[in-house]
């Protein structure tokens, strides 16, 4: 039985421009293994966000397969999609996505509700005490910082207990120390549902944390940065 959680092969990505076709992503092939922490990172533009995307099947491969726990990602519709996101993955982006309208305990709760778990708010209120914000939990986003805001959206990303945690720049909107903050929860949420957890990141000392770290170039993997390591 294999230990890879997602596997691409060849996976390519073009998009239409206004000139023409746009190649972001050419040729990606790379395995990932359960539990494993892997850190993407590279110059801006170099197609790190994009890959995650294809990664969570937020965004659809122009060609090559893209495999997630045994399925082919390339090969659903969008609301497979969705409902296999739902089950098996976590998604942070750097803007965090709260309803504004919603606490915090509501905006952890609202996808737990949708797979129809019955504990919904037990969890929210279990995942957001994990991540330091016990008595927040009746909190809207105006009356958060940023960086409970990204608390928040961890929590919500973790509280379906997912086998894959994607992250993309956790830390871009936040100030260094509250980043490192930031940093510490991610990484205690991966230790407590075991889950595989690809990061996108510009921060060196973020990169420095997983354990493994793949960079890209121009759309493509920079094999002559990794082979001189």
């Amino acid at each position: 039985m294999t230990d890879t959680v997602l596997s691409l092969v060849d996976a390519r990505l073009t998009l239409a421009g206004n000139a023409g076709p746009i190649d972001i992503l050419h040729g990606i092939s790379l395995d990932i293994t359960r539990g494993e922490t892997v850190g993407l990172t590279g110059p801006s533009g170099s197609g790190k966000s994009s890959l995650l995307m294809l990664m969570g099947g937020l965004e659809q491969a122009t060609g090559g397969t893209i495999n997630a726990l045994g399925h082919d990602l390339t090969s659903l519709g969008e609301d497979a999609l969705a409902r296999f996101r739902r089950d098996h993955m976590g998604v942070v982006f750097q803007s965090f996505h709260l309803i504004p309208t919603m606490t915090a305990l509501e905006n952890v709760a609202t996808p737990l509700e949708l797979a129809g778990k019955a504990d919904a708010f037990d969890r929210a209120a279990e995942e957001l005490a994990a991540v330091g914000l016990k008595d927040r939990i009746h909190h809207y986003p105006s009356q958060m910082s940023g960086g409970e805001q990204q608390r928040v959206a961890l929590a919500r990303a973790a509280a379906p207990r997912p086998e894959i945690l994607l992250a993309d720049e956790p830390t871009g909107n936040l100030d260094g120390a509250t980043g490192e903050a930031i940093m510490d929860v991610l990484f205690g949420l991966r230790d407590r549902h075991g889950s595989t957890l690809v990061l996108v990141t510009h921060a060196p000392e973020l990169a420095a944390r997983c354990d493994r770290v793949i960079r890209l170039r121009d759309g493509a993997l920079d094999t002559l940065a990794q082979a001189a390591e």
